[in-house]
């Protein structure tokens, strides 16, 4: 028989009930340091003081009118957005996998707008995750996300992540854009070099390619930059956001080039709750402070601690870890074995940690998490990593 909830997730058997900073607390009374943020969402950590009050705020005025009519807050954060980053233009829903479509979407009527309709196809990474939906799990290219939903979305190719070769040969009459995480998240913590995105951006101006960004995950200061493109010193023509800019609450975002944006107009797209009163409130406020002056220092200097520690416990563990990856508060921890074992015992030990691809263990810390919090990590991944190498 199958459950109320449709069974589409393994699930860890734990409730939690309230959250404090970089803390979660078990529906049990047992205190967990969180090192997942909701999966890179809850950006500065939960129940943060100025995001409740924001909510609260908001909540007693208006929570949604539709975007038949304005929203003041739109205006707003687009307007933040547009002033700090490449972007003209936003177009607000709720995920990541909406930003992605509206990106999707945004390639093709571009082209078509400008007369040239058969260019529709998009060139993307090996390992990436896009999303869920039909055709995000085609960009996305994983046989294990595609299983039980053929046929794929047709419109996508996909080529070796950081390959600039691959990439080259795989343009045709066909091709409308080059698509890739400056970070790859579920695919293991891969950092995308700068030479590579650099040559990506050569190359889409050589071929007139849009070069489109997906920052769902290394987006919103994950990385210590606000957008994980800016360590390479270029620009994309699109860029889908989401997690960390709702801090928790539900917020995605396409922004565009006013070129790229060309064929996006009244009725090309839509979202019914999407940049809704609520979102902007709490959006608006995160804002707030990933701009205020020291923020995203913070991050790089609590990056480079955890890192450190973690190559050094590495050393000190050779038999359970090979390697540790990352940038600012995007790390991850590559296990010699399955890392289910290693996240299991974490959590026992009251860590939370993801589970990534290529037997990586993520590590997603709230950007607020101070150095006594990085600290208490490093040491529960010693012990965890001890307890393991001795057996059952």
């Amino acid at each position: 028989m199958i459950s109320a909830v449709m069974p589409t997730y393994g699930r860890a058997d734990i409730a939690f009930e309230k959250g404090e900073g970089p803390y979660l607390f078990s529906t049990e009374g047992v205190r967990y340091l969180d090192f997942t943020s909701g999966i890179a969402v809850n950006s500065l950590g939960h129940a943060h003081p100025r995001l409740v009050a924001a909510l609260g705020a908001q909540a007693e005025k208006l929570w949604h009118t539709s975007n038949m009519f304005e929203i003041p807050g739109q205006q707003i954060l687009a307007q933040r957005l547009v002033e700090n980053t490449f972007a003209d233009t936003v177009f607000f829903c709720n995920s990541g996998a909406e930003a992605m479509e509206c990106g999707i979407k945004v390639v093709r009527s571009h082209f078509d707008a400008a007369g040239d309709p058969g260019r529709y196809r998009i060139i993307c990474a090996n390992q990436a995750f896009h999303g869920r939906t039909l055709a995000t799990i085609a960009a996305g290219g994983q046989d294990k996300l595609l299983k039980g939903f053929a046929p794929a979305v047709d419109g996508f190719d996909h080529v070796g992540f950081g390959n600039l070769n691959e990439t080259r040969a795989a343009i045709g009459d066909q091709t409308a854009a080059l698509l890739i995480e400056p970070v790859q998240g579920e695919g293991g913590v891969r950092i995308a070099q700068e030479d590579y995105l650099q040559g990506l951006r050569q190359i889409a101006d050589e071929y007139g390619l849009l070069l489109f960004f997906d920052e769902v995950q290394c987006g919103m200061g994950r990385t210590g930059k606000l957008f994980a493109h800016e360590w390479a010193g270029l620009t994309p023509d699109v860029m889908a956001v989401a997690k960390g800019i709702g801090g928790g609450f539900p917020v995605g975002a396409c922004l565009t080039t006013g070129d790229a944006a060309s064929g996006m107009v009244a009725g090309s797209h839509g979202s019914t709750y999407g940049g809704n009163p609520l979102a902007m409130a709490v959006a608006n406020t995160v804002m707030d402070v990933m701009l205020e002056d020291g923020f995203l220092a913070h991050v790089r200097d609590m990056g480079a601690r955890l890192l450190g520690g973690l190559e050094t416990l590495v050393c000190a563990h050779p038999s359970i870890l090979a390697d540790a990856r990352g940038r600012g508060l995007m790390v991850g921890l590559v296990c010699t074995g399955d890392p289910k074992a290693l996240i299991s015992k974490l959590r026992d030990n009251r860590l939370l940690t993801v589970l990534a691809g290529g037997n990586v263990v993520r590590l997603l810390p709230p950007l607020i998490t101070q150095e006594a919090q990085i600290d208490e990590a490093l040491a529960i991944l010693d012990e965890s990593c001890a307890q393991l190498g001795k057996g059952p």
